[in-house]
């Protein structure tokens, strides 16, 4: 699939998720075959008036590299300005805009899925942007920001106009957060009315999911979110099942190596004391649907140590 001039790996993408999809993540994900990864949602306010802390999220590993950024907001020039830290950066290939968040914080401001309100402001979002930036600009949405005001085929055709390169479609409104079933149908509609790339995104937590997603939309690539969390092995089965090979499913011991090897990653990128917060969340997912999974969760939850945390993990996969 191609964006604007830049050619992707492969159609299948790792979303841009908060407190999820850092460096460590992301590195996994195209070890198993994911075609292209973003950075975490970025505010561009926070680069703009350059704070080190959202500076560190546009580190990118040698593994990985290019990707994405994503940035949120809605100043069309603060937007445009950030512009000059990706255009001349070659670990930064596409430049996504964020206006599907649900988040309420992020919607109260008028930004994410907020701007799907203001159709006029994230137009001119999109113009200014891509006036600013030398490299391809995409926009991810939802269908709408509520089942009464689903208006992603006029909002999609908008940002067309504006320049966009790509669009990417959660098959969700804003409202929704990620309740009920994505609708793929209005996905398939924004893929005939729009000539640009369509990457379709939500309920896609298996193989099957995508390939059904990809014959149901024509859609040119698909994001996957929520189905990669403690699962970076859904890349590497889609690849399979598109590829007519037999898709291998992990078993316990592998879950827990992997689990183990995005733990050490995470400690060499972030820092013992954010690794310890924040792979708790990531060994849930991981260890989900497995003999015991609540118990084990809830003693590496009280652990502050990472040494502890190995240790129960090892003593776990020696039980199963």
């Amino acid at each position: 699939m191609k964006i604007g001039n830049f050619e992707l790996k492969d159609n299948v993408v790792l979303a841009p998720m908060a407190g999820v999809t850092d460096m460590a993540f992301r590195e996994l994900c195209i070890e198993m075959k994911c075609g292209f990864t973003y950075t975490e949602m970025i505010s561009a306010k926070a680069l703009f008036y350059d704070s080190d802390r959202t500076k560190q999220m546009l580190k990118v590993s040698s593994i990985e590299k290019p990707l994405g950024v994503q940035i949120f907001g809605s100043d069309p020039l603060i937007m445009a300005k950030i512009c000059d830290l990706f255009n001349y950066n070659e670990d930064i290939a596409i430049i996504d805009i964020n206006m599907g968040c649900p988040a309420p914080k992020i919607v109260k401001n008028g930004e994410g899925s907020g701007l799907m309100q203001n159709p006029s402001l994230a137009s001119q979002i999109v113009k200014e942007v891509k006036k600013a930036s030398v490299k391809p600009v995409t926009v991810k949405m939802r269908i709408g920001f509520d089942f009464d005001n689903i208006n992603v085929v006029n909002f999609a055709q908008a940002m067309e106009q504006s320049g966009a390169d790509a669009v990417t479609v959660h098959g969700r409104t804003s409202t929704q957060m990620y309740n009920g079933s994505a609708n793929w149908d209005i996905i398939s509609q924004v893929k005939k009315k729009v000539n640009i790339p369509v990457i379709g995104n939500g309920d896609v937590f298996t193989a099957e999911d995508a390939v059904r997603l990809f014959n149901s939309t024509g859609c040119d690539g698909i994001m996957i979110g929520r189905g990669s969390m403690g699962n970076p092995w859904i890349f590497k089965q889609i690849y399979e099942i598109r590829n007519h090979q037999p898709v291998i499913f992990p078993d316990s011991s592998e879950k827990i190596n992997l689990c183990m090897e995005h733990y050490r990653r995470a400690i060499y990128y972030n820092g013992e004391d954010r690794a310890v917060r924040e792979m708790r969340k990531h060994i849930a997912w991981y260890i989900k649907g497995l003999r015991n999974s609540k118990e084990i969760k809830d003693k590496i939850n009280c652990e502050k140590k990472s040494e502890n945390v190995f240790k129960i993990l090892n003593e776990y996969k020696s039980l199963l």
